[in-house]
C-alpha cells in the first residue's frame, strides 16, 4: 500500500477561493433582490404617473373649455354693453323730455302710456341682463380658478413622481452595476479556483501513478449516472445545492453518500466535516470499519489533492482489480468538473482506504 498523502497545499487555497465565490454570490444575489425591488417600485411609480397624467390631461381640457366659455361670455358682455349703451342713451334722452312734452308728442293717451310702460320694461330687462352677465362671469371665473388649482396640484404631483422615478432608476442602475461587479469577481474567482483544481487534479493523478494505480481513463459509463438523483445531477455546479447529507451536489462526496444511502438506506450526516480525506477519520469515529482491502459496495478514499477523492467500488474483479464509479473527476464524463464517470480494472492500491458502510 502506498504512503498516505495528506491533504495538500491546495486545500487552503481552494477553500479561501470558494469562500470568496460564496461571498461574491451572496452579495450579488442581495443586490439583485434590491434591484428587483427597485424595478417593482419603478413600475408602481410609472402607473401612478400615468394616472396623474390622465387626470392632468382632463383638467387641462376642462380649463381650455372654460377659457373659451369665458372668452365667449366676455364677447357677450361687450355686445350687451354696446346694446345697453344705446338703450341707456335713448332712456337718457327720454328722461330729458317732461311728461307734458311726452304727452304732447303722443298721438293719444294710450300712446303715452305705452311709451311709459316700454321704458319701464327696458329698464327691468337691462337690470336682469346685467345681473345674469355678472353672475355667469363670476361662476366661470370661480370654475376656472378651481381648475387652474387642480392643474397646478396635478402638475406638481407629476413632477414629484418624475423626480422619485429618476431617483429610483438611478439607485437601480447603481445596484445593477454593483451586482455586475460582484458577478465579475465571482467569475474571476471561479476561473482561479478552476486553475487551482486542475493543479490539485494533477496531484491526485500523480498520487495514483505513484501507487501503481492502473485502469486507464475514466469514461462516461452508466447514462443514468449511477442512480444519482436528477435534482442533484442537474444542479448548477458553480451554485450547488446541499444534499440530504450536508454535501454539495455534483461533488464526489455527495455522489458517494447517495450510493451508501442507496445500498444501506442510511448515511451518516457529516455535513461540514464531509471532505473526502476526512471520511476515514469520520468513519472510525462512528464505529464504521476502515480497511486497505476493497469490497464491492465499499467506498474507496484517495487522500491526495484538494479535499481528497472518494469513489464507489462497484465490483472486485477476479484478478483483484476493481471497477469504480465516481463524480467530479476533471474532464471525465463531460468537460470540466462535476460529471459522472466510471473506471475499470483499477489497481486496489490506488486508494488509500476502503470504508465498509
Amino acid at each position: 500500500m502506498a504512503p498516505v498523502a495528506k491533504a495538500d497545499r491546495y486545500d487552503e487555497q481552494i477553500k479561501a477561493i470558494q469562500s470568496q465565490i460564496d461571498s461574491f454570490n451572496a452579495q450579488a444575489e442581495a443586490l439583485k433582490a434590491q434591484g428587483d425591488s427597485y424595478g417593482r417600485e419603478l413600475g408602481n411609480l410609472n402607473n401612478q404617473k400615468a394616472q396623474i397624467q390622465a387626470q392632468l390631461d382632463l383638467s387641462i381640457a376642462k380649463a381650455n373649455q372654460l377659457t373659451e366659455q369665458i372668452k365667449q361670455n366676455e364677447k357677450k358682455i361687450e355686445d350687451n354693453k354696446s346694446l345697453l349703451g344705446k338703450t341707456i342713451a335713448d332712456l337718457y334722452i327720454d328722461d330729458k323730455i317732461s311728461p307734458l312734452e311726452m304727452l304732447a308728442s303722443s298721438n293719444s293717451i294710450a300712446d303715452y302710456v305705452d311709451k311709459q310702460s316700454n321704458r319701464e320694461q327696458i329698464q327691468q330687462s337691462v337690470q336682469t341682463t346685467i345681473k345674469e352677465i355678472k353672475a355667469l362671469k363670476k361662476e366661470l371665473e370661480a370654475q376656472k380658478k378651481a381648475v387652474d388649482q387642480e392643474v397646478s396640484n396635478q402638475t406638481f404631483a407629476r413632477e414629484q413622481l418624475a423626480a422619485k422615478e429618476a431617483e429610483v432608476a438611478n439607485l437601480m442602475a447603481q445596484v445593477q452595476g454593483q451586482e455586475a461587479s460582484y458577478r465579475t469577481l465571482s467569475e474571476q474567482s471561479r476561473a482561479q479556483k478552476d486553475q487551482v483544481q486542475r493543479q490539485q487534479q494533477a496531484a491526485i493523478e500523480a498520487a495514483m501513478r505513484r501507487s501503481g494505480g492502473g485502469g486507464g481513463s475514466a469514461v462516461a459509463g452508466d447514462p443514468n449516472k449511477g442512480g444519482y438523483p436528477s435534482n442533484l445531477a442537474n444542479s448548477d455546479y458553480y451554485n450547488p445545492v446541499v444534499d440530504p447529507w450536508g454535501m454539495y451536489s455534483r461533488q464526489c462526496v455527495s455522489y458517494t453518500a447517495w450510493k451508501v444511502y442507496q445500498k444501506n438506506g442510511s448515511m451518516p450526516y457529516w455535513g461540514g466535516r464531509g471532505n473526502a480525506n476526512q471520511w476515514p477519520g469520520n468513519a472510525r469515529g462512528a464505529g464504521i470499519p476502515v480497511s486497505s482491502t476493497p469490497r464491492a459496495g465499499s467506498v474507496g478514499v484517495l487522500m491526495a489533492g484538494q479535499y481528497g477523492h472518494v469513489v464507489w467500488v462497484e465490483s472486485v474483479n477476479s484478478n483483484g482489480t476493481i471497477n469504480i464509479s465516481q463524480y467530479n473527476y476533471f474532464n471525465a464524463g463531460g468537460s470540466g468538473w462535476g460529471h459522472y464517470s466510471e473506471m475499470y480494472n483499477v489497481s486496489p492500491s490506488t486508494y488509500d482506504y476502503y470504508i465498509y458502510f
